[in-house]
């Protein structure tokens, strides 16, 4: 038999406000592709199907058309629910779908009630373990006191090993989960509430292949323990990675090869650095044309209209942040007024939200300073309020406002 394991698709999803359901419908069609091309015999789907419980009908259409063309490929589908899903609305008709091919096992009663698919060598049980809520399902396990997510996931699969050793199949465990000695990439939602989120590895010994969802990077924790990963990528932070599935072969004794299949990169992702010019203008950035980008702007004065300029050369730009170069090696606030005017700091703070302010605009900032705290005054040296450095700044520049002139020197106790 030949298993493929995917999960985490969240049909749905944005990226940095830009829709995805276009590329995730054509990652659906890779997936048919390459179950028809490697003779797939079961496709294993572990979680997070869909990026929201209450997922929008184009992405229900998606899901639809991405099963449809996934069975006309000639395989089995056995799908669980992660923490985006809903367990209910994606396990409904369950029944009446395992006729066609698809096996929905989102219930935590459904646990131990395996999906029994045959090939030369017998039967392999296919056990689907939903995300779990320790809170919400621990009752469901008999567990009275308080747990994490180690006691509810440590019951559940006590029960699948139970169900397993009275039937003596082969068994692969599809689950949503977050197993020690992963690596997450900052796109995942946290499944921690209150407590430890992750699970060890042992949890799921003796069982042939574990099937897991949660973490989008494709890794391998336990040879027979693993995460396929999302797809596609939903981060800049998933640049680098392999995105795939894992194709899984079992004989009479269980797991005799385990490969990842890549999947075509669909869109690239670039996080661009440097003046707005060098990112317009540049001829090393003319591979990055189609890719979604995030761009750093180094430029010393905040460019205008930035994100519609960038768009003018990258049609998929996502992401534009500022960063004045001066900015990383700034000190911190009590440095940076110590010694200057209350109508400098006004300045400088407009400087850095937008330009240097014109003439015009530092008389009306003095006018403010006048209908806040009247006309100039000079601070009398010692008084209480003012420190030592800040006095000897006000001298220098007798008849300036007071507005910030503040204790900068920290106190002694």
């Amino acid at each position: 038999m030949r298993i493929l394991h995917t999960s985490d698709w969240h049909l749905g999803r944005t990226f940095h406000g830009v829709e995805l359901l276009s590329d995730q419908r054509r990652m659906l069609a890779d997936i048919a592709a390459i179950v028809a091309a490697e003779s797939v015999d079961v496709v294993v789907v572990a979680g997070d199907v869909y990026d929201r419980s209450v997922p929008s009908a184009d992405a229900v259409s998606v899901y639809d058309a991405g099963l449809g063309d996934i069975a006309a490929a000639g395989a089995q589908i056995v799908v669980t629910s992660g923490n985006h899903d809903s367990p209910t609305r994606l396990g409904a008709a369950s029944a009446f779908a395992a006729a066609g091919g698809l096996h929905l096992r989102t219930s935590v009663a459904a646990i131990d009630t395996p999906v029994l698919l045959d090939d030369e060598f017998g039967p392999v049980a296919f056990y689907g373990i939903p995300y779990l809520e320790p809170d919400a399902v621990r009752k469901a396990f008999d567990i009275d006191a308080p747990c994490g997510h180690q006691g509810v996931l440590g019951a559940a699969m006590d029960r699948v090993r139970a169900d397993a050793t009275a039937r003596g199949a082969r068994t692969v465990v599809a689950a949503h989960a977050f197993v020690s000695g992963a690596v997450s990439t900052g796109s995942e939602r946290s499944i921690s509430v209150g407590g430890v989120e992750t699970v060890a590895a042992d949890t799921f010994s003796g069982i042939d292949y574990v099937a897991l969802g949660h973490l989008h990077s494709p890794q391998e924790i336990t040879p027979a323990v693993r995460y396929s990963g999302s797809p596609m990528p939903y981060s800049f932070g998933e640049n680098s990675h392999r995105k795939g599935v894992w194709l899984v072969d079992l004989d009479a004794d269980g797991v005799t090869d385990v490969r990842l299949h890549e999947l075509p990169a669909l869109r690239g992702l670039s996080s661009l650095r440097g003046t707005l010019d060098e990112l317009l203008g540049d001829e090393k950035y003319a591979d990055a044309h189609e890719h979604y980008i995030e761009a750093t702007l180094t430029d010393t004065i905040r460019p205008l209209d930035a994100m519609r300029r960038l768009r003018e050369r990258f049609p998929y730009a996502v992401h534009v942040h500022w960063e004045r170069p001066e900015a990383l090696g700034r000190l911190d606030y009590r440095s940076r007024i110590r010694g200057r005017t209350d109508a400098e700091i006004i300045a400088a703070f407009v400087g850095d939200v937008r330009d240097e302010p014109s003439v015009a605009e530092r008389d009306l900032i003095e006018r403010a300073l006048r209908e806040v705290v009247g006309e100039p005054e000079v601070v009398e040296a010692g008084a209480a309020e003012v420190g030592a450095a800040d006095i000897e700044a006000i001298e220098a520049d007798q008849g300036q406002w007071a507005l910030f002139a503040l204790d900068t020197e920290p106190k002694s106790a």
